[in-house]
């Protein structure tokens, strides 16, 4: 089914795997809390207007301990009832917050490229969270305000029909008219809401990250000036909910006030006429002041309901659907039948635009290729759809045993120690293997100088590594994972010509001694000197092509050769080196 054409909170709400049983559970606990509040209002009411009237002690004694048993009852049972409905809640947020990663390592990257990364945040943290409390916050007390609802319409009924007319219309009043309401006016309020919440994180996330860079680009104040208007935002829309809240607690106030004086004045005559006695039109009267307990919190259950509703839509706007694996009939990644990776005729781009077209490779084991051309043309494109990250355009990828691992350049680093990080490639890595590895990227002295070796504890994403130094320790731990390919972006980014040079000859060698099969994406042309091929992309050959093509290839050599451009670009970088280290 496409995204848009069902409820979305309807499609999420299996990822919470919630068990119905466990939400019955917390609904009859409850409606006992609730009704031991009705049964409380209801004894006590009945006691005093009994005492009044002076009766021998004995014939108090029964109210006097059920008021006891229903005001200690009330504590426990709704401790109970908030232990099993937030155990249903939590429960559920683990379980959709699981089945949402597992769904976004799955699917392509195209649902979550283009977010803001504060907003990707929101929406896996504060989204989910929305999408959990439809439980506790609307389901459980729907049905909850319905069972005892009924049962106080019964009971008030039983001394007065009349009465529990009353009070049925007065609980509608409150249960339905004021949450619709409440539904009507959230829908814009949540919306707005949402959007600025993710705004807000994502801003304040950047400015964190990224505050230094900013103040000395000469752009902290205007993204001061966007944090502060989002955040307007945002109060505005909280204060506009704060108004539906008084709108519906002024609602419930009038319905509970409308309910005790049509009982008081139904009771009155019934009295007068002996239908009714003194002490009963006592119970008939104050009941509804704890009955309302029950439709008091619905106005807020249904605007839970429209917030997690639009916390449902921005989660399936993540969620991979059936255009993701066929764009536009093109088909599905499949296997290779001898090569490691195989590329026939591949056109890779975004769900918006394509970006390269009509890319042929194989690869064989222990081969080397490397992807070359100006800053944009597509090299991470294409490295995304060999991975099976992104779906091919048009054309097929196929993948031998052992998969593609894409490398990324900005991959992340987490706050724990350093063996750990390697260990996210392979849990099995030994502490041997982790330092061969990092020796081999030439990390060797780096880890010889922390105090504490392998067991170092790094900052949260790298922040305590240099630039070079996480570069390396990414491919590091590419080294040790099982990925029979290894699709290496950007290599030599924030690294000295030196070193760049050595780490993609480190990865040359390492997949001509493995048998693993290489293709490194690079805007340094000197290093692929050790590539058996060099894919050179560029503008088509047609004037005006909007996707770009492979318009050279072969042994680097080949290229200086054969190419101009490829030739003139190597000589610039050549001379760049020679004025960075003159001699």
């Amino acid at each position: 089914m496409r995204r848009g054409a069902a409820d979305p909170l309807r499609r999420v709400l299996p990822m919470l795997e919630v068990r119905w049983t466990r939400v019955a559970r917390a609904v009859a606990l409850g409606t006992l809390a609730l009704g031991f509040s009705v049964g409380l209002a209801a004894a006590a009411a009945w006691l005093i207007a009994r005492a009044s009237q002076m009766p021998p002690v004995l014939q108090l004694s029964v109210a006097v301990v059920a008021v006891r048993a229903f005001g200690t009852g009330r504590g426990v049972l709704r401790y109970l009832e908030r232990l099993a409905s937030h155990d249903v809640a939590l429960r559920g947020m683990a379980a959709l917050r699981a089945n949402l990663y597992d769904a976004l390592a799955r699917g392509p990257v195209t649902r979550v490229i283009a977010l803001r990364r504060g907003d990707l945040l929101a929406r896996v943290g504060a989204d989910v969270d929305a999408v959990g409390d439809v439980v506790v916050r609307a389901l459980i007390p729907a049905g909850v305000a319905a069972c005892v609802g009924l049962g106080s319409v019964v009971l008030v009924g039983a001394f007065l029909p009349a009465a529990g007319a009353t009070l049925l219309g007065c609980l509608l009043l409150t249960g339905v008219l004021a949450p619709w309401l409440a539904s009507r006016a959230a829908a814009s309020v949540e919306r707005r809401g949402a959007a600025a919440r993710a705004e807000v994180t994502g801003r304040a996330l950047e400015l964190l990250e990224d505050g230094q860079q900013l103040r000395v680009a000469g752009r902290l104040d205007a993204r001061l000036a966007g944090l502060r208007a989002a955040d307007a935002r945002l109060t505005r829309s909280t204060d506009d909910g704060a108004r539906i809240s008084g709108t519906s607690a002024a609602i419930d106030a009038g319905a509970q006030t409308l309910a005790v004086l049509c009982s008081l004045l139904l009771g009155l005559p019934a009295v007068a006429a002996g239908t009714l006695t003194p002490v009963e039109l006592a119970v008939v009267v104050l009941t509804p002041l704890a009955v309302f307990e029950a439709t008091s919190t619905l106005p807020a259950a249904a605007v839970q309901l429209r917030r997690s509703r639009e916390a449902a839509r921005r989660l399936v706007a993540l969620l991979p659907d059936l255009s993701d694996t066929e764009p536009g009939g093109a088909p599905p990644v499949g296997q290779a039948s001898d090569s490691l990776l195989e590329l026939d005729g591949v056109g890779a781009g975004w769900a918006d635009r394509a970006v390269v077209e009509g890319v042929d490779l194989a690869l064989r084991p222990g081969a080397v290729v490397a992807l070359a051309g100006p800053s944009g043309v597509g090299k991470t494109t294409v490295l995304l759809t060999a991975a099976g990250l992104l779906p091919p355009r048009a054309g097929a990828v196929r993948t031998g045993d052992g998969g593609a691992l894409f490398v990324a350049e900005d991959g992340h680093v987490f706050g724990t120690t350093v063996l750990e990080n390697l260990r996210v490639a392979r849990p099995d890595v030994t502490a041997d293997e982790a330092g061969g590895a990092l020796a081999a990227v030439g990390l060797d002295a780096w880890l010889a100088g922390l105090p504490d070796g392998l067991d170092a504890m790094l900052g949260p994403d790298g922040a305590d590594v240099s630039g070079g130094e996480r570069r390396r320790l990414l491919v590091a731990r590419a080294l040790l994972a099982p990925a029979r390919v290894l699709l290496v972006d950007e290599p030599a980014e924030h690294l000295d010509a030196a070193t760049a040079d050595a780490l993609v000859a480190t990865l040359a060698a390492h997949a001509r001694g493995t048998g693993r099969a290489v293709v490194v994406a690079s805007h340094r042309l000197t290093p692929l000197a050790v590539a058996d091929e060099v894919l050179l992309l560029g503008a088509g050959p047609e004037a005006g092509d909007a996707a770009a093509r492979v318009v050279a290839r072969g042994p680097h050599s080949a290229l200086l050769r054969d190419e101009p451009d490829y030739a003139w670009a190597a000589e610039q970088e050549r001379d760049e080196e020679a004025r960075v280290l003159p001699g």
